[in-house]
């Protein structure tokens, strides 16, 4: 499941039949001995609980998670959960996998960095979305599990509950908002004080990357997208990757709030026959999933006059780890992305004549 197009499609994942079964039986049967050895595994190293902040319930749109002492042994699913949790010194002992954005480490590079500089063992990897892998999961006998940014499924969750609490997103699937989630981890892991220091920390980052570019503030941008020749679209301006561009200063052209939302997506799927509409965006930002990709969309004649694909005025990369980075906003891509967005977005602005 690639990363940049998770909150376009926001795909709910259904549990295979045969890891359904699989799991009630392994949760079944455990043995005292095997809780035993789970206490012995135990992680004390981790940043310690704020007085008070255990017990804690949290809410979701598919069940209560009541979390009664600090975990001390956090699997991750979906995205973003992973870096919060290591940015609060929690480093998970189980993470999905995300192929397409993982370097030759086999981790996402922020995340393989943060875990070798913290002197801990990187977590364990296993398959997410359709085919989550229940037994995996249960295998590494978690304390908490949590998925606020994904699209596990009720059947998923109802599962999942019972191997531990089960921290899911608060509304819809691939709906939270990247500070929400910041604050539903910071509460799950007893760290409910630091997620407003995460979060300022992130806006201060941002706002500091701002600022060294004034005349970013001049400069009208759409984040476009495509799901294969013929199709055009555009991200709203509250997804996570328009929000980042937007927090470095740029505008995002008026007319993408003229778009109709395709429900849960923060997206618009506006047809390529609608793509002089974006004659006033300064630059264009966008990805794509591949070279032949590429060559194919930007061979089509409305998408090639779109003013700001006309002048290269286009900031895209094909660095996978980089695309997926700059999809999210968390403690650990954030620095990640601006180190490397900047040049690009520079030379994009020079080409647009601003």
């Amino acid at each position: 499941m690639p990363l940049p197009l998770t909150s376009l499609r926001r795909r709910a994942a259904v549990a295979a039949a045969g890891a359904v079964s699989l799991a009630l039986l392994v949760t079944g049967c455990g043995s005292d001995d095997k809780k035993d050895d789970k206490d012995t595994k135990k992680d004390a190293a981790g940043a310690s609980a704020e007085t008070g902040a255990f017990p804690v319930t949290l809410k979701s749109a598919l069940g209560e998670a009541v979390i009664k002492e600090k975990p001390q042994r956090v699997v991750t699913l979906g995205q973003g959960s992973t870096e919060t949790a290591i940015a609060l010194g929690n480093v998970p002992v189980g993470i999905e996998k995300y192929e397409w954005g993982s370097d030759k480490t086999g981790y996402l590079p922020w995340v393989h960095e943060a875990v070798t500089k913290a002197g801990k063992d990187l977590p364990k990897q296993f398959t997410g979305g359709e085919e989550l892998d229940i037994e995996a999961i249960t295998e590494l006998e978690p304390d908490v599990i949590l998925a606020p940014w994904s699209g596990i499924t009720q059947k998923q969750y109802d599962i999942l509950k019972d191997i531990a609490p089960t921290v899911a997103y608060p509304d819809k699937a691939w709906s939270t908002d990247w500070d929400q989630q910041i604050d539903l981890i910071a509460k799950a892991l007893g760290q409910p004080a630091k997620a407003k220091e995460l979060t300022a920390t992130i806006n201060k980052q941002l706002a500091d990357a701002a600022a060294k570019r004034p005349k970013y503030k001049d400069v009208t941008f759409s984040y476009i997208y495509n799901t294969g020749p013929g199709t055009l679209g555009v991200f709203k301006p509250k997804e996570q990757r328009v929000e980042m561009v937007s927090k470095l200063g740029l505008k995002v052209d008026p007319v993408v709030n003229s778009f109709k939302e395709t429900e849960g997506t923060d997206s618009a799927l506006i047809g390529l026959e609608n793509a002089d509409k974006l004659a006033d965006s300064d630059i264009a930002f966008t990805f794509y999933m591949n070279d032949k990709s590429r060559k194919e969309i930007e061979a089509q004649p409305l998408y090639a006059a779109i003013p700001a694909v006309k002048k290269g005025a286009l900031v895209s990369s094909k660095d996978q780890p980089f695309v997926t980075a700059s999809s999210m906003i968390n403690p650990l891509t954030v620095p990640y992305s601006i180190e490397r967005y900047l040049p690009m977005i520079d030379a994009a602005v020079a080409k647009a004549g601003k």
